[in-house]
């Protein structure tokens, strides 16, 4: 597969171009990245000669298409029956080395790869597999397929010689760990020599535990058995208790390398798939247009356009309109599969519901740089090691955000949510936030308190829907900070929910009556608010009175 072996026919790959129009494009590089940090320009070698993390092109259709490194033409899955056959014309990107190329191209078949069970058309080639190169991103070995078994060796003195037994592999590869460690140089080397020994004997080791420790490379907890302290600052263990005594230097731990973003060959479908007219058996046209067949299947719900997709390929490319999916709802699934990925991709819904689901934070992110034209995403209970990917995923088109009852948010995990992105250029004092343009923000339950209110009121300024309910420290300073005259939802909030919220008192009643455009107060379960105080608020109203179908529920008409 290297550049000297391909023939002349083979086409050269067409290269990946920005669309120069994305907010991933027309950023600045971050400078902190392990790509930045490779740059010349950042004082690193040069050598890796790829681009910053955050400023890879997130348009949802790439200005060129993907295609083979082999054959140079794009996926021909659609042309296909069979599960082989499908799989044999369709792209597959290695996680390893990069390489998009047709499973058919390569003469072998699927089980000498290993396919991603997380990311959809990733796998890790049978090149790099054979070789024992890893993935550089976690996760990337998701499900093994069963390797052909390799001959035996052959000698030239007599018969075939069998390969070696595992237990003998890892006791060679023990043996060369030892060796490692003892080259490793002392705590007066240079951070980046450090760096890099640590980097080239993480590298050689493998995943199998060594016999007697939990894992190659870990270091023991201090106090375990078989350690000592010796003088320079260096500490000997001596592996399961017994063997010879292994030394490195004390030192703090490398810092954490920033998850990569991978790029993907799943794409949405075009805006007007073809043919336009729906094939007969007897050879000609059905006499109605795919407009007006489109007009029927809007008329159906999500199962009845999946029992639709199964009658012919052309009704099948056609229910992948995305006016046919504008709300797509997988909530309360305990996991999601590289399928429901590429379903979502493709259906290019403009409302996403993920609440309660196991989605991971690399799903997430992956899904949000390919659904550029979200307005609604629902995450309510899901847990905010997944949800902190809208950190760094471009969301231009979001008007409203679900996140009610993430477990363990604070304020710090908030204001990394609500400031804007370091990309600002030097000399610019203002920056667009991430939740500029959302006009409902759903945060019931969250242990929020005035400080990120403070965030909220200046990094989301056009929230007209504003849900605090449950929220504990929520009381009546909070009132004041929502309802304050340098406060610009005062003139747009509409709806605002503080049910639960048990710090409000009668004092915070009047301040309600500042909000001259809210329609909606929900005040229901508050314990120190007394109804005959609602009841008079009621009356007053902001400016006009209100109604209550419920105790300490206020509502008015539009």
């Amino acid at each position: 597969m290297s550049s000297s072996s391909r023939g002349p026919g083979a086409g050269a790959r067409r290269r990946r171009t920005r669309c120069r129009r994305c907010r991933a494009c027309v950023r600045t590089e971050c400078g902190d990245c392990h790509f930045c940090r490779d740059m010349k320009k950042f004082g690193g070698p040069g050598r890796m000669k790829q681009s910053c993390l955050l400023r890879q092109c997130t348009a949802p259709v790439l200005p060129h298409t993907a295609v083979c490194l082999l054959c140079g033409e794009a996926g021909k899955e659609d042309t296909v029956e069979g599960e082989e056959e499908k799989f044999g014309l369709s792209l597959m990107e290695c996680t390893i080395c990069n390489e998009i190329v047709h499973p058919g191209c390569l003469k072998m078949g699927k089980a000498e790869g290993v396919i991603s069970a997380e990311i959809p058309n990733c796998w890790e080639c049978p090149r790099c597999t054979q070789e024992g190169r890893t993935s550089k991103v976690k996760g990337g070995r998701e499900r093994h397929l069963k390797k052909k078994p390799k001959p035996p060796l052959a000698s030239a003195e007599g018969p075939a010689v069998p390969s070696p037994s595992p237990q003998r592999e890892k006791l060679e590869r023990f043996k060369r760990m030892c060796q490692l460690l003892e080259r490793v140089p002392d705590t007066s080397s240079s951070s980046s020599d450090s760096d890099s020994d640590s980097d080239s004997s993480g590298t050689s080791l493998s995943e199998d535990e060594a016999p007697g420790e939990a894992r190659n490379g870990r270091r023991p907890a201090r106090g375990s058995s078989g350690e000592k302290e010796n003088r320079g600052g260096r500490r000997a263990v001596r592996p399961g208790g017994g063997g010879p005594l292994l030394s490195w230097p004390l030192g703090p731990a490398p810092p954490p390398r920033p998850p990569q973003l991978e790029r993907h060959v799943v794409r949405p479908p075009p805006r007007s798939p073809e043919p336009d007219t729906l094939p007969l058996a007897a050879g000609s046209d059905h006499p109605l247009p795919r407009a007006a067949w489109l007009r029927v299947f809007q008329h159906l719900g999500p199962r009845e356009l999946c029992i639709c997709m199964r009658v012919c390929r052309t009704w099948s490319r056609w229910c992948y309109d995305k006016r046919l999916w504008p709300r797509m709802d997988l909530s309360r699934r305990k996991s999601l599969t590289p399928p429901m990925l590429s379903g979502v991709v493709r259906r290019q819904p403009r409302a996403l519901d993920l609440s309660w689901t196991g989605v991971s934070k690399k799903q997430l992110m992956w899904l949000l740089n390919r659904l550029q034209g979200l307005q609604e995403l629902v995450l309510s209970g899901c847990s905010w090691l997944s949800v902190s990917a809208l950190g760094s995923a471009p969301l231009p088109a979001l008007r409203l955000l679900d996140l009610r009852w993430i477990e363990d948010v604070k304020d710090s995990q908030l204001r990394e949510l609500l400031l804007p992105p370091p990309d600002t250029k030097p000399g610019q004092t203002e920056s667009r936030g991430r939740l500029q343009g959302v006009a409902e923000l759903r945060l019931a339950g969250l242990e929020l308190t005035d400080a990120s209110l403070r965030l909220l009121l200046r990094h989301a300024p056009q929230l007209s829907a504003l849900d605090l309910s449950h929220c504990a420290h929520v009381g009546d300073p909070s009132v004041h900070l929502l309802t304050a005259p340098t406060s610009p939802l005062r003139e747009t909030l509409v709806h605002l929910n503080l049910a639960g919220c048990h710090r409000l008192t009668d004092h915070c009643l009047p301040l309600f009556r500042r909000c001259p455009r809210l329609r909606r107060l929900d005040l229901r379960s508050c314990r120190q608010l007394s109804p005959e105080a609602c009841a008079r608020l009621a009356a007053a109203g902001p400016p006009g009175p209100f109604r209550c179908p419920e105790e300490k529920l206020l509502l008015k008409d539009s």
